[in-house]
């Protein structure tokens, strides 16, 4: 039938529409408001963020799709209409890995939605302690990329930390050069990014600029702001840092790789019940002796739990000792999670549980 309509008949059908859409979200809203109004009543200490609540929230939302907008644009969707929802019962904000139109920005409004106060941090050990110390609710990391592997500083800041993981971001990551207004292209002998960035896209500048030097800074975004008054450099940098210090995008997609992604982690104070998807991920310090990483791992394989990541940094408590990053499917509150860990009791000399979260769902 629709087919049929006229022009103008389809464009009063949306109208109509947009009417009832705008009708139903407001009764969401106040219906979110209520919602913080009895938690409060019930608990002066509420907490409004529930990762598992959202995760399960936009599983269920891709489930029912049925098109023609896919089922990622449709979870969007639903993630912004969420995240301003949320902040009608209570403002979030969120540390990251700073400043301004970093990755690392970009996957805290990708997770949390536009409606939160994203706070720009200048290490990551300094987006911990703007956690810890309750500045901010939540923190947003990177942990490992697919093509240069893990950040360290991440991995190593956990070792003196009490927070939990409370949720993962997969961010595919797309490298540009970028240059200023006062940037002259052909006298270009100096490259800025990250040095994980640098590492993503060597192939790309030994190939097109094997003559510039690679100068790596604290961040993309930090290689974006120092071209402001350079004639002879570039940046290697995102979109969106591109757009914030009104450069120009000289060549688009310089990664080595097409499908390069970095992971994010999402750190808070407090465990996430189970989602009925999640990951859990674990610091394991073993005893110093042969065939250690053997005894980690056994556990896993007995119980039928598919391990995701399996790190080792030094340890500090000892030259030569290590321990062991390890990620995997499950909460901890499943039966095999719980075998695996009575497990691993016996062998290790320290576990620290750094969180049960729900898998990436956008």
């Amino acid at each position: 039938m629709a087919d049929d309509l006229t022009l103008d008949q389809l464009r009063q059908h949306i109208d109509a529409l947009d009417d009832q859409l705008q009708q139903l979200l407001n009764e969401r809203a106040r219906l979110a408001r209520q919602v913080a109004d009895v938690k409060l009543v019930e608990d002066g200490n509420a907490v409004f963020y529930r990762p598992e609540r959202e995760a399960q929230i936009l599983r269920r939302v891709k489930e029912r799709n049925t098109g023609p907008l896919d089922g990622e644009t449709v979870a969007r969707l639903f993630r912004e209409i969420m995240s301003a929802c949320l902040a009608l019962e209570q403002r979030t904000k969120v540390a990251f890995l700073g400043p301004e139109g970093t990755f690392t920005q970009q996957a805290a409004l990708k997770h949390f939605g536009h409606a939160v106060d994203t706070v720009p941090m200048g290490a990551i050990d300094e987006v911990f302690r703007e956690v810890e110390s309750g500045a901010v609710h939540y923190g947003v990391v990177p942990v490992e990329n697919s093509t240069e592997g893990v950040v360290n500083h991440t991995l190593d800041s956990f070792m003196d930390s009490s927070l939990k993981i409370c949720g993962e971001v997969e961010l595919r990551i797309h490298h540009h050069l970028l240059v200023g207004e006062n940037t002259q292209e052909k006298s270009i002998s100096r490259i800025y990014s990250h040095q994980q960035t640098l590492a993503q896209c060597r192939k790309w500048l030994d190939a097109h600029m094997p003559h510039a030097e690679r100068v790596a800074v604290s961040s993309n975004a930090q290689a974006a702001r120092r071209l402001k008054d350079e004639w002879n450099a570039a940046a290697i940098a995102g979109e969106t840092a591109a757009e914030i210090y009104g450069l120009k995008i000289l060549r688009n997609n310089v990664e080595d790789r097409p499908d390069n992604t970095t992971r994010f982690i999402i750190i808070g104070r407090r465990e996430t019940p189970p989602s009925g998807q999640d990951k859990t991920s674990l610091l394991v310090r073993m005893k110093n002796r042969p065939g250690a990483l053997y005894h980690v791992l056994k556990p896993f394989m007995e119980q039928g739990v598919d391990l995701t990541r399996v790190e080792s940094r030094p340890s500090r408590s000892g030259n030569w000792s290590y321990v062991f990053f390890i990620d995997f499917e499950g909460h901890k509150d499943d039966a095999a999670v719980q075998r695996v860990l009575e497990s691993l009791e016996g062998e290790a000399l320290d576990i620290r549980f750094l969180g049960s979260y729900p898998k990436a769902v956008i």
